[in-house]
């Protein structure tokens, strides 16, 4: 299969750098441009040592020009821009006839009235905005194959919605009165400066933070209320924990099914799904199985005292809920094997 040749858009932040990880691994794609203001100029390798010996770790970080990326001839870029920015880059690049991968959250909300009462700002391309797909493979695969802009999903939103969506859909569980509770490495809140989140301050300590309305509920709940067909509100509150990344999420809902159905059901959703590990009943999913994979893991458990199913989930909040999910996709959109560049444990 010919090589895709490749462009990294804001790629010196933890998600880009694991971006250019698994990229540089990918039998199939080619890195041709990465930028970064911060570090135009200077080599791949010179700024990420760990990558010295990749055949690309000459290769210069640039300004993010459009037309130089254009001249890169990268026939796909993805975008680890913050929100606000990608929206820009996206659609210029759209038209250069190059298909983008956002990891931001500019094209994850469908409504542009929610992402402007979230995100405290107007949608930046509200036209652009009715092209793009939202890339959870397991769901929108379809979708994700045609499409030349796709909104990658948010850390958190990946390992909540996929325990929750075919339980709604299926009707098991009731949407109203759903509660998650998630954990997420320090990386999650991005490579920037900022005391809040030093080693001093995050080590041995455990805190709330976003509450009570976390950026990433918009995205949970629309993707949520799909499943349900009819409006969901939930209630979630992430907790920063003193690692360097995965997610554990668990999520607790009342049961209108039988539990029987439970299994089958997340069996039926899942089974064949390559980056899906279904841990089955009674067994709890453990962040150290996952960080540095794409896979996500699924357990889960039934309280009758209270007549609620627990569900129990873990992934790498900068893999399968960044950069290895928009890999993924990647795959489908250029016809390559899903795995491809992804099956590492």
């Amino acid at each position: 299969m010919k090589a895709v040749k490749i462009a990294v858009v804001g790629a010196s932040g933890y998600t880009g750098s694991e971006l250019l990880r698994l990229l540089i691994m990918h039998p199939y794609a080619e890195l041709v441009c990465l930028t970064s203001r911060q570090y135009a100029g200077k080599t791949l390798g010179e700024m990420f040592p760990r990558f010295q010996k990749a055949e690309c770790c000459a290769l210069p970080f640039s300004e993010p020009d459009i037309d130089l990326i254009q001249s890169t001839g990268a026939e796909v870029a993805f975008l680890a821009l913050p929100h606000g920015v990608a929206a820009e880059y996206a659609s210029a690049l759209i038209k250069k006839n190059i298909k983008v991968i956002d990891l931001s959250a500019d094209f994850r909300i469908s409504d542009p009235v929610t992402y402007e009462a979230f995100y405290n700002q107007p949608h930046p391309d509200t036209e652009l905005l009715k092209q793009a797909v939202y890339g959870l493979p397991e769901v929108y695969r379809e979708q994700i194959k045609g499409s030349s802009l796709v909104a990658s999903p948010g850390c958190y939103p990946t390992s909540i919605e996929l325990p929750l969506l075919p339980l709604l859909k299926a009707g098991l569980i009731s949407h109203q009165g759903i509660v998650i509770n998630s954990m997420s490495g320090v990386s999650g809140a991005g490579r920037k400066a900022d005391i809040s989140l030093s080693f001093c301050e995050c080590n041995e300590s455990v805190r709330a933070y976003g509450v009570p309305r976390h950026r990433h509920l918009s995205e949970i709940e629309q993707e949520l209320s799909r499943a349900a067909g009819k409006e969901t509100v939930v209630s979630f509150t992430p907790h920063l924990v003193p690692v360097n990344s995965g997610i554990c999420t668990t999520t607790s809902a009342t049961l209108i099914g039988s539990v029987e159905d439970i299994e089958d059901t997340l069996h039926n959703a899942y089974s064949n799904e390559p980056f899906v590990r279904l841990l089955g009943r009674g067994n709890c999913a453990d962040t150290k199985n996952v960080t540095k994979t794409n896979f996500v893991d699924i357990g889960w458990e039934y309280d009758p005292r209270t007549n609620r199913v627990l569900l129990l989930s873990a992934e790498d909040n900068l893999c399968k809920g960044a950069g290895g999910q928009a890999v993924q996709s990647f795959n489908i959109m250029s016809n390559f094997p899903e795995t491809a560049g992804l099956m590492n444990f």
